[in-house]
């Protein structure tokens, strides 16, 4: 087994609090007409296809064509965006940190997040600025777990994936990782992260 060189992460949900829910909260009632609009309105997969680099602009008035009644929720997604992210997790940006003092490993980045509000997120997280490298689906038009955009990673910084440990929280995008032969790890907490990284010899 080759030693690892290089430690991947994921942004959303491992380093940075994203949740819609945070927005909804102030939008509706109770957390079952939350559940409802996301499961129907403002699904996944709608909002995987601006992480893929389609527009805000025409993916809300694709919505709001479809559901004309919730116009208001619709344009929120895009126009209270920022209130979706309640702010970095301080436990595993400390692991970041501590991975970047060592400097023994490269680390990067690679992100399912829009180009249209990732510039606020470099703006707004000084952590991410640590990073050699950040690969974002919005700018590149492709997203995990799809094979291509990791292959766009390992290109660019000549990263051997056999010798690079990924993290992210979404399984989807773990199987793909390890389809393309990387170490993974299933994010589920920053404790969680720290042993399995000890366990590695990373930290």
């Amino acid at each position: 087994m080759k030693t690892i060189d290089t430690v991947i992460f994921d942004l959303g949900g491992v380093l940075i609090d994203w949740n819609p829910r945070y927005l909804y909260r102030k939008i509706f009632k109770t957390e079952e007409e939350i559940s409802w609009f996301l499961d129907n309105i403002c699904t996944g997969e709608w909002n995987d296809k601006q992480d893929g680099g389609r527009s805000f602009e025409e993916a809300t008035a694709e919505l709001v064509a479809l559901h004309p009644t919730f116009t208001e929720p619709i344009n929120a997604w895009y126009g209270r965006w920022q209130e979706t992210i309640q702010g970095s997790l301080p436990g595993t940006v400390e692991i970041l940190k501590e991975i970047k003092g060592a400097s023994r490993h490269r680390l990067y980045a690679l992100t399912n997040w829009s180009a249209e509000t990732f510039p606020w997120a470099l703006d707004n997280f000084d952590f991410l600025h640590w990073f050699e490298g950040i690969v974002v689906s919005g700018v590149e038009k492709t997203r995990k777990p799809f094979p291509d955009f990791y292959h766009i990673l390992f290109e660019r910084y000549g990263i051997d994936p056999n010798r690079a440990v990924f993290i992210d929280d979404n399984i989807k995008n773990i199987v793909a990782g390890n389809a393309l032969g990387l170490r993974t790890i299933h994010f589920q907490s920053p404790e969680q992260l720290r042993t399995e990284l000890l366990a590695l010899g990373i930290l």
